[in-house]
């Protein structure tokens, strides 16, 4: 047994170890938040250095550097102009860099396009106001597939590349941090931006009440339908069915372009090819064992067997997947027909099929082989 000193000692060792306990216990929950005690950690200095990289428009944040337009068209040209075009002109998919700003916009500082209803389109150097956002924007989010990778100076080029496209620095130019607000004085459109309106309610922006009065039309309201595109009929399948090339959410589900518009556009008919159509559409009959070895044969002569398999893939989907896919489709055999004659990509994968070089007899045989199971 223990002697009451000994029992003394233990006690007050316990209590220092408790305090101790306390103390440090307190400590943690100090530096962690209230809401959720024992969850994460603190960011350590290097994490909140790599996160805090804006630049603002009174250019804080902006480190040091430079690079010349000629540099900025060599980075350019390797990282850039696969999405953008080598002049900012863009490609299908991304809107354009370039255009649409004139000398007398810097002198302005405001585009005069953008108040023009008939001006076909709006380009980034319509619409930036900053020369920051487009330095941040490309720092932060360039290229698309490799974000962050580009270094300052080659953003400093790549920026200064960009504003000479939009004749707002020379060729010989090298854009850095000493100078870069000077050239904020010729963007073209640095005067176009207002807080006079609803979005920035506020006494100290300009504009003391939200634009949510209704005050605008909300019922049977009269509208002035007007079209700025039109796809021909012929042109409607060039690339495929658009609906089973988008998702199947979202605000642009895709047209299906294997159907015929619902009205056809005056002089476009005749130009859409006449493709054959099986006897049957709606009721598809087994396809013989004559009709079938034809088929084969068909695949064979045409050299179709180069890149699909009857059951494996080669370069495409073998001729049963084909098959499978388009089961119990009503228009099935036109549709393949329509497939074979003018190729596509994007059903099957990102490799393109090319249009077949072959009779429209042929193709309405291989198609409706397809439609039927492609049985052997």
């Amino acid at each position: 047994m223990c002697s009451w000193r000994e029992h003394w000692v233990l006690a007050a060792l316990v209590l220092a170890a408790l305090e101790l306990a306390a103390l440090v216990l307190a400590g943690a929950a100090h530096a962690q938040p209230t809401l959720y005690p024992g969850i994460g950690r603190a960011a350590t200095a290097a994490e909140l250095a790599a996160w805090d990289i804006d630049v603002r428009p009174d250019f804080k944040g902006l480190p040091p550097g430079s690079g010349s337009v000629a540099k900025g068209q060599d980075v350019w040209e390797a990282k850039c102009a696969s999405c953008h075009g080598v002049f900012g002109e863009s490609n299908e998919v991304f809107s354009p860099i370039a255009g649409g700003t004139s000398k007398q916009d810097l002198n302005t500082g405001r585009v005069a396009s953008l108040s023009d209803r008939s001006f076909p389109g709006r380009t980034t150097l319509m619409k930036v106001s900053t020369v920051s956002t487009l330095w941040d924007y490309i720092r932060r989010a360039m290229p698309w597939t490799a974000p962050k990778s580009l270094s300052t100076d080659e953003v400093y080029a790549v920026t200064a590349y960009v504003l000479n496209l939009g004749g707002v620095v020379p060729d010989d130019f090298t854009l850095s941090d000493r100078n870069i607000a000077d050239v904020q004085q010729r963007l073209p459109n640095r005067n176009g931006v207002s807080t006079d309106h609803g979005l920035w309610p506020g006494a100290s922006l300009g504009n003391r009440k939200p634009d949510v009065q209704a005050r605008a039309c909300m019922k049977d309201c009269v509208t002035e339908p007007k079209v700025v595109s039109l796809l021909p009929d012929f042109a409607r399948n060039a690339h495929g069915n658009l609906a089973q090339q988008n998702r199947a959410v979202g605000a642009q589900l895709g047209a299906d372009t294997a159907r015929v518009a619902p009205t056809a556009s005056p002089g476009m008919a005749a130009a859409r090819p006449t493709l054959p159509s099986p006897a049957s559409e709606s009721s598809p009959v087994k396809a013989t064992g004559d009709s079938a070895a034809a088929a084969l044969a068909l695949t064979r002569k045409h050299n179709c067997s180069a890149c699909h398999g009857l059951e494996n893939r080669i370069v495409g989907p073998s001729f049963r997947e084909v098959a499978a896919k388009y089961l119990g489709r009503p228009d099935a055999a036109a549709y393949l027909a329509s497939k074979i004659l003018s190729g596509g990509s994007g059903i099957w994968g990102s490799i393109p099929m090319p249009a077949q070089a072959l009779n429209e007899s042929d193709a309405g045989a291989l198609a409706r082989w397809l439609a039927e199971g492609a049985s052997k």
